[in-house]
């Protein structure tokens, strides 16, 4: 069993960033693949980005060139950086994790999620 933990989400201006943590119990967080998905109201969950085993990653179009995914195995800590935020990134946003070595871009892929941590974008 793994928990996930996220924090760092806030309210920022148009332009500003933000870095989201998510920290995960279990002592075999780096044989996990993790991902960042977020959902806006009135909207579906969605893939943001995703990190494998062996830290190559993979981006959503809408958080290529501003966001960059990274995981610290040493402290069990998946992040999510935001740069360049806009209005349209408001949502919650989730970690998850999946028991598989390579790149997980599905919401169906994932074995474990965090609670959520509010990412509010104003204009």
């Amino acid at each position: 069993q793994v928990q996930l933990v996220e924090s760092g989400g806030g309210l920022v201006q148009t332009g500003g960033s933000l870095r989201l943590s998510c920290v995960a119990s279990g002592r075999t967080f780096s044989n996990y693949a993790l991902g960042w998905f977020r959902q806006a109201p009135g909207k579906e969950r969605e893939f943001v980005a995703t990190i494998n085993i062996w830290s190559r990653t993979s981006y959503a179009d809408s958080a290529k060139g501003r966001f960059t995914i990274s995981r610290d195995n040493a402290k069990n800590t998946v992040y999510l950086s935001m740069n360049t935020l806009k209005p349209e990134d408001t949502a919650v946003y989730y970690c998850a994790a999946a028991r598989v070595v390579g790149l997980v871009t599905t919401d169906g892929g994932y074995d474990y999620w965090g609670q959520g941590t509010q990412v509010s974008v104003s204009q």
